[in-house]
């Protein structure tokens, strides 16, 4: 391939993926408190300053649940960025607009500036609740147009996609959706979305066709921190052999879950388990739970994984461990492109 895209192929067999188009995150502020080269930090917040290379025509915003990242971005080309813990969970709806203002107000020119936002800011106790979407449908539509105080900033919100049955919804997903099929037209399969609440989706023809999620990161983080086996559980620390062993454990006898569970901790106390070796376990358990359930959607189909790294990587072992390799893209990347093929149909529909 030609520049970094994002996309790694970790096995020859795994569909390839056309060229992606190189989107280099220049980050010029930093929450870790100081002085940063984009400006002064504020109570673990941080403003955008400067930008590397001209002013930007417009603001790209991933806003979840716990965290509030935002974009400088010149067409498709982010200049700069920030972040910052304000995430829609601790804010009420009055103080969404001020607190974007907060992060973004050294990017702002004399114009308003378009702002397009994904994730939960559009969720029912978010800045506004954008209507979800039904499947079958394109990742993206025309996002939502909010109402702000300030003149500086027009804010669209780009609407969450839901299956009436079996029930299941999605916000902030379907932007990585449309980004990655903006950098792979064409592509039909299946994407697994890892997470606190992870996701499998089937593409085809261009369009989300149906989905299902799983709480399996969410299961994890209870299980290891609140529930009995956190005393046998490692914070750190990683065992491959037996993390893939749990996983086929899981997949081939599902049914035993909850007995394998609760022998993470009769290990510890009977055979001195190493406690990063029940983390492997305790996670591949889980994972292995969530390939058997998802199967009919990924045995035989083209598989790509859009995730941070680390998790990627795992659920990548899990997959080939199954004889079924998955291609891995970077999330973050896919946010951007899906925010900048959102803020293109903006510009096409106003």
């Amino acid at each position: 391939m030609g520049a970094d895209s994002g996309i790694r192929h970790g096995n020859p067999r795994c569909y390839r993926l056309n060229e992606c188009q190189d989107y280099t995150l220049p980050h010029t502020a930093q929450t870790n408190g100081g002085q940063t080269n984009g400006g002064q930090t504020n109570g673990g917040q941080t403003n955008g300053g400067q930008t590397n290379g001209g002013q930007p025509n417009w603001i790209a915003v991933d806003w979840g649940t716990t965290q509030l990242r935002v974009w400088a971005m010149q067409g498709a080309t982010p200049l700069a960025s920030a972040d910052s813990a304000d995430g829609m969970s601790g804010l009420l709806p009055e103080a969404f607009e001020p607190t974007l203002l907060n992060l973004i107000s050294g990017w702002l020119g004399p114009k308003p500036t378009p702002v397009i936002a994904c994730g939960m800011v559009g969720a029912k106790q978010g800045w506004v609740e954008t209507p979800y979407r039904a499947v079958p449908t394109t990742p993206l539509a025309p996002p939502v147009l909010v109402e702000t105080i300030s003149t500086a900033i027009n804010v669209h919100i780009i609407p969450g996609l839901k299956q009436p049955t079996p029930a299941d919804v999605m916000r902030g997903e379907e932007t990585q959706i449309a980004g990655f099929l903006a950098l792979n037209p064409g592509w039909d399969g299946v994407i697994c979305m890892p997470g606190t609440h992870s996701k499998w989706v089937l593409i085809s023809a261009g369009e989300v066709v149906s989905f299902q999620t799983f709480m399996t990161g969410e299961l994890f983080a209870t299980l290891s921190q609140h529930t009995v086996l956190r005393h046998s559980i490692a914070t750190t620390g990683w065992d491959e052999t037996a993390f893939l062993e749990a996983v086929d454990d899981a997949i081939s006898r599902p049914e035993r879950l909850a007995a394998r569970l609760f022998s993470l901790r009769a290990d510890d106390l009977l055979n001195g388990q190493p406690k990063p070796t029940a983390r492997s376990r305790l996670s591949g358990l889980l994972i292995g739970a969530e390939l058997a359930a998802s199967r009919p959607y990924w045995l035989g189909q083209n598989i790509a994984i859009i995730g941070a790294d680390k998790t990627a990587q795992i659920y990548g072992s899990a997959l080939a461990r199954q004889g079924a390799p998955a291609t891995i893209a970077d999330a973050t990347r896919m946010t951007l492109a899906g925010l900048t093929a959102a803020q293109r149909l903006v510009k096409e529909t106003t």
